[in-house]
């Protein structure tokens, strides 16, 4: 059982994905961050010693403060975070014990510079079908929840990427690490790089993704809807960014499908919890 104000690796995988997902943020110190420049999932470095300065950015929403154990570090930020009114919790085991448990972890090297706020920013094509939804949504629910995303006409993107330090992706050139790579869509290719190969549910999502982007609906029955849908949405919305918000959710429903539902079929059996009638 998890100590007071402490959250298990266990519950809080359950939680990686999610809307409901916490603000997960990286205490340890530099010389520990050096010897495993790995991010749980979505988690932000925060220096402990600036702990009131950017309390703040998490106005709103619940945290989880993952320090090297999970001990007065983690703990310490955590209680002067709900100093400032965060709800937060630390987190059991710390990293290390997070990367013991063999759970996904990010590899900081492949992640763009952050802004003051701690976002990444990210560059594509303008007027998203697919791919470009896709993997935003994998950054912001597994990577970074603030990341920023930049839709550009297509000739502009390397200058904007320049200007702006934002990473490029999915677009055509030999030197753009984030895109298609062989049958692979560019989503595959983040779900590797990211280290999140392993999370069964985006095992099954990977392939509905590449079978709607690259033209193949074979490779998943899904694919084929995934495609109308983000067709359809691209009719509706005349603005990216609104696009990519309604895709979210898109996107948010197939992963708990592939995670949680693939065996269920529909009926006509209510699956709310069956009452007790007392007797």
């Amino acid at each position: 059982m998890p100590a007071y104000n402490a959250i298990s690796s266990d519950k809080l995988l359950r939680l990686l994905g999610t809307p409901a997902c916490p603000a997960i943020v990286d205490v340890r110190p530099d010389d520990a961050f050096d010897r495993d420049p790995r991010l749980l999932p979505g988690a932000v470095r925060r220096s402990h010693a600036d702990v009131r300065r950017w309390a703040p950015l998490l106005a709103g929403r619940a945290a989880v403060v993952a320090c090297t154990k999970g001990e007065e570090l983690g703990q310490g930020v955590a209680a002067l975070l709900r100093q400032q009114g965060v709800p937060a919790e630390a987190l059991e085991g710390g990293v290390a014990g997070w990367a013991a448990a063999g759970l996904p972890m990010v590899p900081a090297s492949v992640l763009p510079p952050r802004d003051e706020q701690g976002r990444t920013a990210w560059v594509t094509r303008a007027r998203p079908k697919v791919d470009r939804i896709a993997c935003p949504w994998l950054i912001r629910r597994f990577v970074d929840p603030d990341a920023l995303f930049l839709f550009v006409p297509p000739a502009d993107v390397p200058g904007v990427a320049e200007r702006f330090q934002a990473a490029p992706f999915d677009i055509a050139g030999e030197s753009v690490f984030w895109s298609h790579r062989g049958e692979l869509c560019t989503f595959d290719v983040m779900v590797g790089e990211f280290g999140l190969g392993e999370v069964k549910a985006l095992q099954r999502l990977a392939p509905i993704v590449r079978g709607a982007d690259t033209a193949r609906p074979e490779l998943a029955p899904q694919a084929a809807g995934l495609l109308a849908l983000s067709l359809g949405l691209s009719r509706i919305y005349a603005d990216d960014l609104a696009q990519l918000d309604a895709g979210m959710l898109v996107y948010d429903a197939l992963y708990r499908w592939c995670r949680d539902a693939v065996d269920e079929t529909h009926d006509w059996v209510s699956h709310q919890p069956r009452r007790t009638v007392p007797a």
